[in-house]
């Protein structure tokens, strides 16, 4: 390589660090951003699990308990929420296990114990039965409920949708009395 070939290729390796330098500087001339003024969007912080402002009892009485939105449920809104399960779950009595367990009768049932179906460890090793409130609390996110489930539901997170589906789902075989709303 002859020093005309070495000059060259020193040349082009100067040329493009200028350029980049040069669209750099024009860029920040020609776009000059301001720094956001940190007061400008007040983050309040609760103070030991109390809501921001009030009382913490004030924020429970503004959500209805689980048993008021379960007296007030539809059973046919419940059902249309169920579309959501039917890819995962059969709801027929003696119906076949599909990716997750039949849903016939679940509520008082013990958990992961379902005939022929293998459930993950975290819901085989959590025994207890399908209440309303532990029913509640699965649905609305199952992957907190039950951590490592291979259940890849992300959940319900509107109550009424939730109660709705807890008494379609106890219509189906449990008819477990609801609990009595305060």
């Amino acid at each position: 390589m002859d020093s005309f070939e070495f000059n060259k290729i020193a040349g082009a390796f100067l040329f493009s660090i200028l350029l980049l330098m040069g669209v750099r500087e024009l860029t920040s001339v020609m776009f000059s951003p301001e720094a956001a003024n940190p007061a400008s969007y007040p983050v309040e912080v609760a103070d030991s699990g109390a809501p921001a402002g009030g009382d913490a009892g004030a924020v429970a009485d503004e959500a209805p308990s689980l048993a008021a939105l379960l007296a007030s449920a539809d059973i046919g809104k419940g059902e249309k929420v169920a579309k959501k399960c039917a890819a995962c779950h059969t709801f027929d009595e003696g119906g076949a296990n599909k990716v997750g367990p039949n849903l016939y009768g679940v509520v008082s049932r013990a958990k992961a114990q379902v005939d022929g179906f293998n459930y993950s460890g975290a819901l085989s090793g959590m025994g207890g039965t399908w209440d309303f409130e532990t029913m509640n609390a699965f649905l609305e996110k199952p992957s907190a409920y039950a951590p490592g489930t291979s259940m890849s539901f992300a959940g319900l997170r509107k109550p009424n949708d939730r109660a709705n589906i807890i008494a379609y789902l106890n219509s189906l075989g449990s008819n477990v009395p609801l609990p009595a709303a305060e």
